[in-house]
């Protein structure tokens, strides 16, 4: 969380984006091979979702199919679930939407 720190001390208006491709490699070395491709096409629902609540919507139904199954990787993505989102409060202030 340092790298993120540091840019927001010194830009504080900087919507700070972790990178979805690494948590994606870090979340899959958790899922059973014969789940991967499966579990990697529920995914992608939440981080390609078009709006947050759509994002957060997808990942509900990820907890409720994988949660049991793989609870740390769920609960990796629902505790960063707001630093990942942060790309649609950037693409909703271009496009001149409110966020709920």
């Amino acid at each position: 969380k340092g790298f993120p720190d540091a840019i927001q001390s010194v830009f504080p208006d900087t919507i700070v984006q972790l990178c979805i491709v690494h948590q994606i490699r870090n979340s899959i070395k958790y899922v059973g091979c014969k789940h991967q491709k499966e579990f990697l096409k529920d995914l992608k629902r939440v981080y390609g979702a078009v709006s947050k609540d759509a994002a957060e919507t997808e990942l509900l139904d990820l907890d409720q199919k994988w949660g049991e199954k793989y609870p740390i990787v769920i609960k990796s993505w629902q505790d960063k679930v707001v630093d990942n989102l942060r790309i649609f409060v950037k693409a909703a202030r271009l496009r001149g939407e409110a966020l709920d």
